[in-house]
């Protein structure tokens, strides 16, 4: 005993310098990467021990630094000096700006189990020095630009249990050694340019969990391996050159949640052992050679919620037991060889939005209680064999965004009751039909559908004129009917082309190039009288002619003679004064504004570019310092809108309406000026700018303070100012982080609100494309309808709230090719990504409590950018959920 605790002694006396040394050592390399980086924020304060700066963890007894988390800095410069910190365990660079080749020194950090540089732009091929990192258990090298293979020399790194390696430019194949490592359970490569087949050993040693290789050039057959340990849960293989069948050993894995293997070159049969997959949750195997019948086992995964098995070899019925999903949300089934009735067992699907059986052989009819599937929003049955009538009860689906029954058999008249689904957005399509009888005038209640195909078919009679009350038309076709008397006067119809009339020998007026015979009658009987209006207007005319030219001279003689007097009363002429425009019509609303408002002022202000202080969509906005020292915001709207002063006295009532919304987060008008074809709206000014330049420009500067408290209370700001809008039937026009300015308090005020009473595309007063709102925020519905819409609003405000989270731009170079702020958050989960990774990492590590809220916030962002109009939440809603955060 004695000797051990001298033994002991000893120890401890020598290891205090060695401790010593090894903190002086680690300061010292900590402080020279500092340096190299251009600053490292929370680093190198005197006043704490170097193991308490931000993102470092030390080892036993403060000695050696174990632990370097320095990801979502936004960083450049050399980092190689890391290499010094030996001790080093976890090393996490992700999301900044690191580039150029990956320090090989790092191959000596030889105690390093976590290494992450994803989401950088490092170039070259992946270091071979990497293999000395024995105890390494997660590499993560995602999102760069590494080229080259897959080092063969990485099979000594026995202890690894995930690879990601997703969304580089590599290339060979996948190396033999990944399926040797017994701890493997997650392997991500996808998004590069590897080839050859999967090893056929991947998967059969280890605990495989997670396997995504999509958008490869892989080839070969899916490797029975992968499913022999039975523990799977995420498969995704879509978008390679894979061949051979689907492997029965699938059904050991109970677990597995998610199958993509869509867009490859599978063949044979569904294995019926899919039906063990009890955790399913996606299948997609479209665009493949698969045959065979669509097995009934499919009705045991309970989970499922969508089925795509498009373009494929299917031949039989649908089995009646898919009637059994309860929670499947999707079923695709076209381009198959399917064929029968459809089943009246899938009514039993109660959530399903998109049903597409289109490109069949379908031969019965369409069920009466189609629309007990009350959450229906796409029925894509086009295409096949059907029959009878389209039953009346079709009206009861009023969820429904698309209709596509063409290229059937379908007899009988169209229904009014069509008339009923005021939500039809996409298409009507009843085209290559039997249909018979008149259009149904209810047809005219469909104001929010775009596009409206009846031709080839039997219909009779004349176009209804209800249907000028499709005001979201762009695209008709009633070619090839039996339809007779003029077209209506509409802009959808006269701007279609004539082959959109063609084939109904009874039809006549524009776009066709032949008038009403009624109409030319009419011309006739009216000549005689068009002569005598002719002769009297020219009388008339002249008359006038001659008053105006007596009118023109007494004031041009009455001008001069005021010039004359002025110019001897005056020494000092004003040149700005002499070339003032014209008010034609102005007021302020705040009477004890008036007397302080200077009008000529403030038109003088939009003519400098050095007042200009924003530029949106939709008008420019300038500073102006009236003579009485307010200070005021002006809007002049751009010169494509300015059609709305032939609107004046609408314009005017609508602002004056507008000026009385009583809300503390709306930018309400307070006046305007109109002169020539120019309309000014005045505002106050607000000195804080915009959350834009809040966002993306202040949180950059060395002095920005993290401010998540502030940035939630202009998320509730925003919410309810827009929820308030709503409540009022007014729906905004241009919602973006730009649009929302901040007063001396940082309280958030919604501008730009004024624009959508203001613009009528309807009426002319706008282009379609002007209305679509600023890049990155307009919802992905807006394509194919052109509506402006409250949940399209909604879908505006989740970008605006995704900014605040993230301080990222709605639209990046950074998130990859045609992929913008939405996609790149909801794509996290495919990337193998955390929320806490999304979020801003300088607000996200201050406090626990922060990060609680801003992962609700997230939640909320995105129930908001759902892809679906229809499952966002109302704003009302949105203004519950963060409120509840706040107080929470």
């Amino acid at each position: 005993m004695a000797f051990l605790y001298l033994s002991f002694l000893v120890v401890g006396i020598l290891s205090g310098p060695v401790l010593v040394d090894a903190q002086l050592h680690d300061e010292a390399t900590l402080l020279a990467i500092k340096k190299e980086l251009g600053g490292v924020p929370g680093w190198g304060d005197n006043s704490t021990d170097y193991c308490n700066w931000e993102g470092i963890h030390c080892g036993f007894n403060h000695s050696f630094v174990e632990r370097l988390d320095l990801s979502r800095r936004m960083l450049r410069g050399n980092f190689t000096l890391i290499s010094n910190l030996k001790a080093l365990k976890h090393l996490d660079l992700s999301y900044n700006n690191f580039n150029g080749p990956i320090p090989s020194a790092f191959g000596n950090l030889s105690q390093l189990q976590y290494l992450d540089l994803s989401l950088n732009k490092f170039e070259g091929s992946i270091p071979l020095e990497l293999a000395g990192l024995r105890n390494l258990r997660s590499l993560n090298l995602s999102n760069n630009l590494l080229v080259g293979e897959i080092p063969q020399e990485f099979k000594v790194l026995e202890n690894l249990q995930e690879i990601q390696i997703s969304s580089n430019r590599l290339s060979g194949s996948i190396p033999h050694w990944v399926g040797h490592l017994t701890n493997l359970r997650v392997f991500t490569a996808y998004e590069n340019q590897l080839g050859g087949e999967i090893p056929d050993n991947l998967g059969s040693i280890s605990e495989l969990k997670l396997l995504n290789l999509h958008s490869n050039r892989l080839d070969g057959p899916i490797p029975k391996s992968i499913f022999g340990m039975g523990k799977l849960e995420v498969l995704v293989l879509t978008q390679n050159g894979l061949t051979g069948d689907l492997p029965e050993a699938i059904g050991k894995c109970i677990g597995l949640s998610s199958i993509r293997i869509g867009n490859n070159k599978l063949v044979g049969v569904i294995p019926r052992t899919i039906g063990n997959v009890s955790s399913l949750t996606y299948f997609e195997a479209d665009n493949n050679n698969l045959s065979g019948e669509i097995v009934s086992e499919f009705a045991q995964c309970t989970n499922l919620t969508l089925l795509n098995l498009a373009y494929n070899g299917f031949t039989g019925i649908i089995p009646p037991e898919i009637g059994q999903l309860t929670n499947l949300q999707e079923l695709i089934l076209s381009g198959n060889s399917l064929f029968g009735n459809i089943p009246t067992s899938i009514l039993g699907c109660k959530n399903l939005n998109k049903l597409d059986l289109s490109n069949n052989r379908f031969n019965g009819t369409i069920p009466n209680d189609i629309c007990n599937m009350t959450r229906l929003q796409y029925l894509l049955l086009g295409q096949n064999s059907i029959q009878g009538e389209i039953p009346h009860e079709i009206g009861d689906c009023v969820k429904l965004l698309e209709l596509q029954l063409c290229s059937n058999y379908i007899t009988g008249s169209i229904p009014p009751e069509i008339g009923r689904i005021r939500n039809l957005q996409i298409a009507l399509n009843l085209s290559f039909n039997h249909l018979h009888g008149q259009l149904p005038p209810e047809l005219g209640k469909l104001d929010k559908l775009v596009s409206l195909d009846v031709s080839s078919n039997q219909i009779s009679g004349d176009i209804p004129p209800e249907f000028k009350g499709m005001l979201s038309l762009i695209e008709v076709n009633f070619s090839n009917n039996l339809l007779a008397g003029p077209i209506p006067t509409f802009v959808p119809f006269q701007k279609s082309t004539n082959s959109s009339f063609q084939g109904n020998k009874g039809l006549c007026g524009e776009p066709l190039n032949f008038l009403c015979a009624n109409s030319i009658g009419s011309d006739q009987a009216n000549y005689h009288h068009r002569v005598s209006y002719r002769i009297i207007l020219a009388v008339i005319g002249s008359g006038l002619a001659v008053f105006v030219s007596v009118i023109m001279v007494v004031l041009l003689f009455m001008m001069r003679e005021r010039q004359e007097k002025a110019s001897k009363s005056v020494d000092i002429v004003d040149e700005a004064t002499d070339n003032q425009p014209t008010i034609i019509a102005a007021n302020v609303f705040v009477e004890n504004l008036r007397q302080a408002i200077d009008l000529d002022t403030v038109i003088k202000a939009t003519s400098k570019d050095s007042n200009k202080i924003n530029s949106g969509t939709f008008s420019t906005i300038y500073k102006a310092v009236m003579p009485s020292g307010l200070v005021l915001s002006v809007k002049r709207l751009k010169s494509m809108d300015r059609t709305i002063i032939h609107h004046q006295n609408k314009m005017i009532r609508e602002l004056e309406r507008l000026s009385k919304l009583n809300h503390d987060n709306l930018v309400r008008p307070i006046g305007f000026v109109i002169y020539e074809d120019v309309a000014l709206l005045l505002h106050q000014y607000l000195p804080n700018g915009t959350l834009a330049e809040l966002l993306h420009e202040s949180s950059k500067q060395s002095e920005y303070q993290p401010d998540w408290p502030r940035r939630l209370s202009i998320a509730i700001g925003v919410a309810e100012g827009l929820a308030f809008l709503h409540h009022v039937a007014v729906i905004h026009l241009d919602i973006s982080s730009g649009n929302v300015l901040l007063d001396a308090d940082f309280k958030p005020l919604l501008g730009e609100i004024e624009i959508s009473k203001l613009l009528d595309p309807s009426k002319g007063t706008a282009s379609i494309s002007a209305v679509a709102g600023s890049f990155g925020y307009i919802p992905p519905e807006y394509a194919y309808t052109m509506q402006v819409t409250a949940p399209g609003n909604v879908y505006s405000y989740g970008v605006v709230l995704l900014e605040i989270l993230t301080t990222r731009i709605p639209v990046d170079d950074d998130f990859g090719e045609g992929v913008d702020l939405v996609k790149w958050v909801h794509g996290a989960p495919v990337r193998g990504e955390t929320p806490e990774q999304i979020l801003d990492a300088k607000l996200s590590t201050v406090s626990f409590g922060w990060r609680r809220e801003m992962l609700a916030a997230l939640k909320v962002a995105l129930l908001c950018t759902d892809s679906t109009p229809a499952k966002r939440p109302k704003m009302k809603k949105v203004v519950e959920m963060l409120q509840e955060i706040r107080q929470n």
